[in-house]
C-alpha cells in the first residue's frame, strides 16, 4: 500500500513538474519570443534542473510544439463555446458582432495566444505552418453569417477575412504597445483594464457601423471580464487553466 501511495504521489509531483514547466515556457514564449528563450532560461525560471527540463520534454523545440497544441486546443473550445451562445432568433449582423466583439474582449484580457501566433508568424518557418494548419471548421460557421448578413444589409457589405484581420491587429496593437495605451488616456486617468476597455470601444464603434448594428442592440460593458465565456483561461494563472494544461501533461 505504501509503495502504491509513493508511486502515485511521484506521478502527481511529474505530472505538477511538467505543468510548471509548460506555463514558465509558454509564458517566456508569449513575451519574449521563441528565440531570445532557452532551456536554460525556462528551467532557472521554472526552478527546477536543466536535466530535469530535458527528461520530461527533450527539448525546447518540444516544449514549443506542447505549448502550441495546449493554446490551439484552449482556443478551439473557446470558440466553440461562443458559438454555441449565437442565439437562434437573430439577425446574422448580430450573431457576427457579438462573436466578434467578445471574441476580442477575450483576446484583450487574456493575450497570451494571441501573443503566441503573433511569434509564430515572425518565425515565418515550421512553426508558423504548424500553428496555421487548421480544418477550419469554425470558419464555415462564421462565413455562413457573413453571407446571410451580406445578404441582409445590401449597404454593410462585410469580408470573413477582413474581420479576422482587423480582430487581429486591433488585439494586437494594443497588447504589444501598452505603454502606449495608457498614455493615450492618461487625462482620463485609465491604465490597465480601463485603457484595455477604451480600446475596445473604439472597434466596437467601428463593428456598430459596419454591420450595421441598431442601438437597442449595442453591448455596453463597464468591464470587458463581463463578455467572457466562464471558461475563460488566464494562462498567466496555473490553476485558472489547469484543465487545459492537463490534457497534455
Amino acid at each position: 500500500m505504501n509503495d502504491r501511495k509513493q508511486g502515485r504521489r511521484c506521478a502527481q509531483t511529474a505530472e505538477e513538474t511538467k505543468q510548471l514547466i509548460l506555463m514558465t515556457a509558454g509564458r517566456m514564449f508569449c513575451e519574449q519570443g521563441y528565440e531570445k528563450v532557452s532551456l536554460r532560461n525556462i528551467s532557472e525560471a521554472a526552478g527546477v534542473s536543466h536535466s530535469l527540463i530535458r527528461h520530461h520534454f527533450g527539448s525546447k523545440e518540444t516544449i514549443w510544439y506542447t505549448v502550441s497544441d495546449i493554446l490551439s486546443s484552449y482556443m478551439q473550445t473557446y470558440i466553440r463555446g461562443l458559438i454555441g451562445e449565437f442565439p437562434e432568433d437573430k439577425p446574422a449582423n448580430i450573431i457576427l458582432y457579438h462573436f466578434t466583439m467578445k471574441l476580442m474582449a477575450h483576446m484583450l484580457v487574456n493575450p497570451q495566444p494571441l501573443q503566441f501566433i503573433a511569434d509564430a508568424i515572425r518565425q515565418e518557418g515550421k512553426f508558423f505552418d504548424y500553428f496555421m494548419d487548421t480544418s477550419g471548421d469554425f470558419e464555415q460557421i462564421i462565413q455562413d453569417s457573413v453571407e446571410q448578413h451580406n445578404k441582409q444589409n445590401p449597404g454593410h457589405q462585410v469580408d470573413l477575412w477582413e474581420i479576422k484581420w482587423q480582430v487581429i491587429y486591433n488585439s494586437h496593437a494594443a497588447i504589444s504597445l501598452k505603454p502606449l495605451l495608457n498614455i493615450v488616456w492618461e487625462k482620463e486617468n485609465c491604465s490597465g483594464d480601463d485603457a484595455l476597455l477604451k480600446h475596445w470601444k473604439l472597434f466596437n464603434k467601428k463593428m456598430i457601423n459596419d454591420l450595421n448594428i441598431k442601438p437597442q442592440d449595442y453591448i455596453e460593458p463597464s468591464n470587458l471580464k463581463d463578455l467572457l465565456l466562464p471558461i475563460a483561461c488566464d494562462f498567466s494563472n496555473p490553476e485558472s487553466c489547469r484543465d487545459e494544461l492537463h490534457k497534455f501533461s
